[in-house]
This record gives C-alpha cells, sequence and structure tokens, in this order.
C-alpha cells in the first residue's frame, strides 16, 4: 500500500521520494553506486521527521489521530490479546460490528475486552460503519461488561471513534439511552477497567466505553465532547475553522493530562504509531499492564470509590 503522508509531512515525502528514485537508478545501474547519498538522505528523513513530530499544534495532531495507518483496534487485539474470542450481538436488536468485543488473555490474565474498529479498507470501513456505533453497539460492551462483573474479568477498553453514528434509525432505537447505560455501568463495575485512547475520542461515542479506573492516551491521540468540526460548525458556523477550533478546544494528549481528563500519555514511535504500528502496540501494552497490576489487588468498593474519584477531579486545580 502506497504511504500515505499529511500535509506537514510533505518535506519527508520529498525526500523519501528522492531515496526510491536512487534506489531504482541503482538497480538499473551498478548496484551500490548510490549508497552513500541513499544513506545521507535517510538520516535527513529521521531529522526532519524527529524535528516535524517536535512541534505539533492541535491540528496536526488530529490528522495523525486519524491516520488511516494507525493501530486499529483489530491490530491491538492481535498483538495484545491470546485466546481472543469474539462476543457478537445485544441480545435485543442486532450486532453492530463498529463496537468489537470478547474475551481473551492479556499477559496471563483474563480478561475481557472492547472496542471502537473504523476498518482499514473501503469493505472494512463499510462493514464497522468507519468506527461509528449505533445504540446496539453500545448494548454489546454493556452485556459485555455485565459478562466481565459476573465472573470478575478486569474489563479493557480501546477507544477510537469519531462519535457515536447519529442517523435516524440508531435515534429511533436510542442512542443517547444507550450511551449512558453505557457510561453507567462503566461507573458501577467492580472490576479493574483500563480505557486506550488510540486514535481519536470524540462525544459521548467514546465515553460509553471509557470512564474506567485509569484513561490512557497515546501521544498525537485526541479527545473531546466533539470533533473539531462539529464544534467549528456549530459555535462558528463554518466547518471550514476546523483547524482554530481544535487549537482552542484542548484536545491534545497533552492538554488533557494538565486537566486530569487522562490519566497517562504512552510515548508513540517518532512519526508517530503508524510509522511503526507494532512498537506502538508493544508501549500500549506495557503501559496497560503496570496500571492492571496496581488495580488487581482492590476490592470492588475501593475499585467504584477510585473511580468515582477519578471522575471528581477532572478541571480541579
Amino acid at each position: 500500500m502506497a504511504a500515505h503522508y499529511l500535509e506537514f509531512e510533505r518535506p519527508i515525502a520529498e525526500l523519501e521520494a528522492k531515496i526510491e528514485e536512487l534506489s531504482k537508478l541503482s538497480d538499473l545501474n551498478e548496484p551500490g553506486a548510490f549508497d552513500a547519498e541513499i544513506a545521507a538522505l535517510r538520516e535527513r528523513v529521521a531529522r526532519v521527521r524527529s524535528e516535524a513530530y517536535s512541534h505539533l499544534d492541535a491540528w496536526q495532531k488530529t490528522q495523525i489521530a486519524r491516520h488511516p495507518g494507525r493501530p486499529h483496534f483489530v491490530d491491538y487485539a492481535a498483538g495484545l490479546i491470546e485466546e481472543f474470542v469474539e462476543l457478537r450481538g445485544d441480545r435485543a436488536f442486532a450486532d453492530d460490528q463498529a463496537i468489537l468485543g470478547g474475551l481473551g488473555r492479556f499477559r496471563g490474565h483474563p480478561v475481557v475486552v472492547i472496542g471502537q474498529e473504523k476498518g482499514h479498507d473501503t469493505t472494512t470501513r463499510i462493514k464497522h460503519n468507519f468506527g461509528a456505533a449505533r445504540p446496539e453497539g453500545y448494548r454489546k460492551a454493556v452485556r459485555l461488561m455485565d459478562l466481565a462483573d459476573r465472573f470478575n474479568l478486569p474489563v479493557l477498553s480501546f477507544v477510537d471513534t469519531g462519535g457515536a453514528y447519529p442517523g435516524i434509525g440508531s435515534e429511533e432505537r436510542g442512542v443517547a439511552e444507550a450511551i449512558a447505560r453505557g457510561t453507567e455501568r462503566c461507573l458501577t463495575l467492580g472490576v479493574p477497567m483500563i480505557a486506550t485512547i488510540t486514535g481519536e475520542g470524540m462525544s459521548g461515542g467514546a465515553i460509553g466505553i471509557a470512564a474506567a479506573n485509569r484513561v490512557l492516551i497515546l501521544e498525537h491521540s485526541i479527545y473531546a465532547v466533539i470533533s473539531p468540526e462539529g464544534c467549528a460548525s456549530i459555535l462558528l458556523r463554518d466547518r471550514a475553522m476546523a483547524e482554530g477550533a481544535a487549537k482552542a478546544m484542548k484536545i491534545t494528549a497533552q492538554d488533557l493530562i494538565a486537566l486530569k481528563v487522562v490519566d497517562k500519555i504512552i510515548d508513540e514511535p517518532v512519526g508517530g504509531a503508524h510509522a511503526d504500528p507494532a512498537l506502538a502496540i508493544s508501549r500500549v501494552g506495557d503501559a496497560v499492564a503496570t496500571e492492571l497490576d496496581a488495580l488487581l489487588p482492590l476490592s470492588p468498593d475501593a475499585l467504584r470509590e477510585q473511580r468515582a474519584e477519578r471522575f471528581y477531579a477532572i478541571g480541579r486545580p
């Protein structure tokens, strides 16, 4: 698949195009003839990428959070969860593939895992509705959390959505109520719950599976009550002002940890999680394991109390 470059990555794209051109010339002529030039260009690419990713604004981070090459839930499940068994359906209406979940083992611990899946190509994006869940997705998540509570299994959730699906059918079947029930169930669990914002966590569509004991976020992920485009459309009457809205909304991981909305930032590889998905997934696993080890000794009442205090503390000085 061809590399996908963001607007601010244009200098990197130009340098890598030169590397590709020199590599082809080397193959056509004497092998190794341009090795020194290629090595120098690769060093320059590394410097330019490091510099670009050390001075990102909120809009650039929004673009990275939405990068199509970023690891999705299916990648985290494959990389971190052993013996994963998907459980489908809400036992009421249908199975929503925008939210996936099931049982498995995380580094030896039996767990329930839940996550939003956007899809990687046209076919899977349609199948998963671009990560925009309908009511039955949140009701499935509640069913899985009920299962976790019944069998004393920790819950790991992976959040990556532009928001819940706002279509007519979704509204008719009570999407707001379903999200509220999901949020309530997160807050009342008697087992540890750890949520990780892996891409974009927008609106109630995110919080419905993210009201956890610990909320982690990847370095270039975003988390907010509404998308920058939605904010610009509603408050500024112009979606074209989304870039300015993103900068004003305090949606980056660095802003959110200062406000106590999230608990920990997970460093991404240089160039973002899409530059080295395997390393990004490994770092997420290490961070989740650390938090899980700290939560497992707590009683159900202590877990509920810790969770409540965590949310009461948001925004406090």
